[in-house]
């Protein structure tokens, strides 16, 4: 888009970043002006309506739609942006911006975000489906889901603190999970802790639970914690910041076209929103989405 007068659509989550969306899309949207394109702000009071404003923006012909907001506002458009034409650009305003630090955007700078939705690449990645369902990122289940469960029904404390006082709930109740995986028709029955299905490599603000997913080899990255103790829990934990968690016993990893992943009483997150209850067939969806990314 370099060079280029562009027509672009700016959606916008206004509490995304306890608050940042609006003060990052008031800077990134005069950035874009600046540089004269020409743009259309769009804000949706809920997700619906935000999916609608973004089909609406690729139907009349826009040369990119961006997402101002985290991974939460990036899922509500994927089914605007999912085998289009039309690229996503992001002006990050999250807590975690895990698909913009994949892609290498800037976190910290909208004015520097914004540059890049016209003087980036844009290119092909892969995108995790499951049912009628898109994601861009992880798809969780297990402690994981249940920790986003328990903080989904906490009104304190706010942030990223609420993921913490979650997370030491769900240490206290931790019990094996029954699982059933059939990864590209072989069948896998097993006892574990959680079971994260990577488009991209990390979730949860830089987690990297799939180290090695690629999002655009057509694949998803499976990673499987066994059944754990509390202790052995607790010290795993770090490691999965660095991803070498995948080297430890009771961990292990699958690459996968299609996953069918069944556990009683599991409900699956993507993108930090809820997908539904297991059982779920998630499948790679190769080459499904245009973006702009750094250099």
């Amino acid at each position: 888009m370099s060079g280029q007068r562009s027509t672009i659509a700016v959606v916008t989550n206004p509490k995304s970043g306890l608050g940042r969306g609006s003060d990052n899309a008031r800077a990134a949207v005069a950035r874009l002006r600046e540089r004269g394109a020409d743009v259309r702000e769009l804000a949706g009071s809920s997700a619906a309506e935000s999916t609608r404003l973004a089909r609406a923006a690729v139907v009349s012909g826009v040369d990119a739609v961006v997402a101002v907001g985290g991974d939460g506002l990036i899922s509500t458009v994927l089914p605007a942006l999912a085998e289009s034409d039309v690229p996503l650009g992001l002006i990050p305003s999250g807590t975690g911006d895990d698909l913009a630090r994949e892609l290498g955007v800037p976190r910290s700078d909208p004015a520097a975000a914004a540059d890049l939705v016209l003087d980036g690449k844009t290119r092909a990645i892969d995108l995790g489906r499951a049912g009628d369902r898109w994601f861009a990122t992880v798809l969780a289940s297990g402690f994981d889901s249940k920790v986003t469960d328990r903080a989904n029904s906490m009104s304190w404390p706010r942030g990223r603190m609420r993921y913490n006082v979650a997370i030491l709930a769900e240490l206290g109740a931790l019990r094996a999970i029954p699982y059933r995986l059939e990864i590209d028709g072989r069948e896998i029955e097993l006892d574990a802790t959680m079971v994260s299905i990577g488009n991209t490599r990390s979730y949860g603000g830089g987690m990297l639970v799939c180290p090695d997913a690629d999002p655009a080899d057509g694949r998803l990255d499976v990673t499987v914690v066994g059944a754990t103790s509390l202790v052995r829990l607790v010290r795993l934990m770090p490691t999965i910041y660095k991803g070498t968690h995948v080297h430890l016993d009771g961990v292990q990893t699958f690459r996968a076209r299609k996953v069918r992943l069944s556990a009683p009483g599991i409900t699956a997150y993507a993108d930090g929103e809820p997908m539904g209850a297991l059982p779920m067939t998630v499948s790679a969806a190769p080459a499904a989405l245009q973006v702009i990314t750094g250099p």
